[in-house]
């Protein structure tokens, strides 16, 4: 049965999980939404692993207590794999949906047998990562990819700052692999980030691939918890405007509410925002 009107939040280190809650919105565009950027402590790859957990379990427990959610989704990688567990069983009555990197869609669909995995240094270098190649990799060549930079500059673009396609060919080069009659086919976007600027790797490609986002499989595990929109919701189904929330530098709102194709409240700075991580 669907959830009456639910309340989702939406979370991640920065803009990168609108990418994400673009599809969990047409999936379910009744419900009321929450977004929250953790930019303070942005890029959470730069921390250790008990920093990162300790920095998302601060976080998420103050918007958890301050939004009551139906249902929370960490839309970034390296959040999921080390701060779920934790999270899942304090909250044991409030359900979690993770995202990874999608390996096993990637290297089901490549007819090459040859696809790159486009992530954050932290999404490359964690054995989570590791271990989705040795079980679904198959027979597929699989090429890491890390990038330092792209993340950031998908935030630069989001922010309304310009971001140079030099920058971008530069961070998506060594994805494309040409060797023994064999080219890439597959790019596995690993990061949530990386659909935001899709339609320029797409154009900077030196030729054309299939780019794997994760975002319809969350919005689709979203659906599996809480069920499909009502055939006939409620009049104030929706909940109003998008709540955006950061954690040092408000949101870009005119920026988010064109991605969105919705509209957004007044960005909020969390009453006792967190110092800059280091």
């Amino acid at each position: 049965m669907s959830h009456p009107t639910p309340t989702i939040l939406v979370f991640d280190s920065g803009v990168g999980g609108l990418s994400v809650f673009r599809e969990i919105a047409k999936a379910r565009p009744d419900a009321r939404f929450a977004y929250a950027a953790d930019d303070a402590g942005f890029p959470y790859g730069a921390l250790s692993d008990a920093a990162l957990v300790a920095r998302v379990d601060t976080v998420l427990d103050a918007l958890i207590a301050q939004i009551h959610p139906s249902l929370v989704v960490i839309a970034c990688n390296t959040a999921s794999t080390l701060a779920l567990p934790g999270l899942r069983a304090r909250y044991p009555d409030l359900p979690f949906v993770g995202t990874v990197p999608a390996v096993k869609p990637a290297c089901a669909g490549s007819r090459s047998r040859r696809i790159s995995i486009l992530a954050t240094p932290a999404t490359v270098r964690r054995d989570y990562t590791a271990s989705l190649i040795r079980e679904f990799a198959g027979a597929c060549d699989v090429n890491l990819v890390p990038s330092s930079r792209l993340a950031g500059l998908v935030e630069d673009d989001m922010g309304g700052r310009p971001v140079s396609d030099e920058a971008i060919r530069a961070e998506i080069a060594p994805c494309f692999v040409d060797e023994d009659g064999r080219r890439t086919d597959t790019v596995v976007l690993a990061c949530t980030h990386y659909p935001l600027l899709l339609e320029r790797l797409r154009t900077l490609a030196p030729w054309p691939v299939s780019w794997i986002d994760p975002a319809p499989a969350i919005a689709r595990r979203v659906i599996q918890l809480l069920g499909e929109a009502p055939a006939h919701p409620a009049a104030d189904a929706g909940g109003g405007a998008v709540r955006l929330i950061s954690t040092l530098h408000p949101m870009n709102a005119t920026r988010v509410s064109a991605l969105l194709s919705r509209s957004v409240a007044v960005p909020e700075i969390m009453a006792s925002p967190l110092a800059a991580a280091c």
